[in-house]
């Protein structure tokens, strides 16, 4: 991190403050608490304080921990250089920072947010991790409603802006896919004159926010994506650019796509960005394949699941299926509001045309008219082992409130079990 003089941080007046010298880094966790860290006792870490100070690290309990983490990481930033991207949307937001990140490392010094660390804590965490020769900070941005987006924005002042789609999410606060575009469009009203906004052409809902005459805006397609004999072709302009990427999925292809783009705008070389792609690792729960028994395989995306995504993961999984039979293990998309009916009903007739058989894990899961419905997640593994065999492809997704990242490996413990038998 780039160092805080005990004055600045006393300065800024955030609550309860023990310690004293240079601030070299600052953690929410004790267990990483140390000399030269400030160790900031957030929500129970209160608890944790009297280990923090035993490991030799300085401590403040905040009277307000969000106020507290924006002035820290505003302070962090207000010492940086470094571009700063803010990755945004409705879907693919944590997949589109781990490409760009592993993109950009090998041709700047790059920081980028770990898991989905995206939310008003997670947030300044990451910006406080800026060192000082940091060329390249890429964050993720969260939202529940208006005006969050905006107030994270005030900490990171990003000077690219990447959307990687907008779809239905969060309907229950929102009510429209309009209202979430206008949240998410906080971004590119956020930049400085000369900011880029990297936006996905097909997104009609985000064009009464693409009339800033002094931002450059980047459009990409699905269409610019191509698989060919085992890579990935991108269109950019004039450039096309050729990849070895880790994963099959053609919505993580594009995801890869907006990556580029915003590589691009900054600066970085295209004809090289092949060399950072060998080092892509998506987050966890986000279209992990494992392999099954008989020739089968499992594929884990339960982070999290909204209508589009729903979709995208279900075509993949039709599209890798071949002549497998599949298999979705599926639970509720929370946050639809009222019309959460209607779209969980579009996802089951799309099981129906895809020749998908459902399993369900909860009573809201009814809804896709499954095979075989499991009470709650303890039970699904069970349930879905009554479902599924030897060589067939299967999906594993729900909203992240339901629980089921843990399913999948469930699965390939069911699997090995049809082997040994």
């Amino acid at each position: 991190m780039i160092p805080l003089s005990w004055n600045e941080v006393s300065e800024l007046e955030l609550g309860a403050l023990d310690g004293a010298g240079t601030v070299l880094r600052i953690t929410a966790d004790s267990r990483d608490a140390g000399p030269g860290a400030l160790f900031v006792a957030l929500n129970a870490g209160v608890d944790f304080v009297g280990d923090a100070r035993s490991r030799g690290a300085s401590t403040l309990v905040p009277d307000d921990q969000e106020r507290a983490l924006a002035a820290l990481a505003s302070l962090v930033r207000s010492k940086s250089e470094a571009q700063v991207v803010a990755v945004v949307g409705s879907a693919g937001k944590t997949t589109t920072k781990d490409i760009l990140g592993a993109l950009c490392a090998p041709h700047a010094a790059t920081v980028w947010a770990a898991r989905s660390l995206n939310n008003e804590i997670g947030l300044p965490l990451t910006v406080c991790r800026l060192e000082l020769d940091t060329r390249v900070l890429i964050t993720e941005l969260g939202m529940r409603g208006l005006g969050q987006i905006a107030a994270l924005c005030t900490i990171a002042r990003p000077s690219v802006v990447v959307i990687p789609h907008i779809g239905p999410e969060h309907l229950e606060l929102l009510g429209t896919v309009e209202r979430v575009a206008e949240a998410n469009a906080e971004a590119i009203a956020a930049l400085p004159a000369d900011g880029i906004a990297v936006v996905p052409g097909e997104a009609d809902s985000l064009k009464p926010f693409l009339r800033r005459d002094d931002v450059t805006f980047r459009r990409f397609w699905p269409g610019e994506v191509e698989r060919h004999e085992g890579r990935t072709r991108f269109a950019l302009g004039e450039h096309v650019v050729e990849l070895e990427l880790p994963f099959t999925q053609r919505h993580l292809a594009v995801n890869t796509l907006a990556a580029l783009h915003a590589y691009d705008a900054l600066g970085l070389p295209l004809d090289r960005a092949h060399e950072g792609a060998a080092d892509i690792q998506v987050s966890p729960w986000r279209g992990q394949e494992l392999p099954l028994a008989g020739g089968g395989f499992v594929v884990n995306d339960a982070y999290n699941a909204n209508p589009d995504s729903m979709r995208a993961a279900l075509e993949h999984l039709a599209e890798r299926a071949g002549e497998r039979r599949k298999v979705a293990i599926l639970g509720e998309m929370a946050e639809l509001g009222e019309a959460s009916e209607h779209y969980h009903r579009e996802i089951a007739r799309l099981t129906r045309e895809l020749g998908i058989d459902v399993v369900g894990v909860g009573d809201p899961a009814r809804v896709y008219e499954p095979l075989a419905l499991a009470a709650s997640v303890e039970d699904a593994a069970e349930v879905a082992a009554g479902v599924i065999g030897p060589g067939d492809a299967v999906l594993v997704k729900a909203s992240r409130s339901v629980g089921l990242e843990g399913i999948a490996d469930e699965i390939t413990k069911i699997a090995r079990a049809w082997s040994q038998s």
